[in-house]
């Protein structure tokens, strides 16, 4: 079964976005890393770095359909 190059493009483009949102998610919580910590900022921290694995996640996924899909069109496996 073939895929479409729009489908292997679509599949990129998410990957891509997974990215620069894990990215962003990355700087939210370095920011808060960088400040002095009230308790406040210290769960603000938590709650950043919790948002982060979550990006990250979000981008793996991304990336192994995105992988999934050239093995498919390339190798057939």
């Amino acid at each position: 079964m073939s895929i479409s190059t729009s489908e292997l493009d679509e599949m990129q483009s998410k990957y891509n976005l997974a990215v620069d949102e894990w990215i962003k998610a990355i700087r939210r919580e370095e920011a808060l890393a960088s400040t002095n910590h009230s308790e406040a900022q210290i769960d603000l921290w938590e709650g950043a770095c919790n948002d982060e694995e979550t990006a990250r996640n979000h981008a793996k996924k991304a990336k192994n359909a995105y992988e999934a899909a050239l093995r498919e069109e390339f190798f057939n496996f």
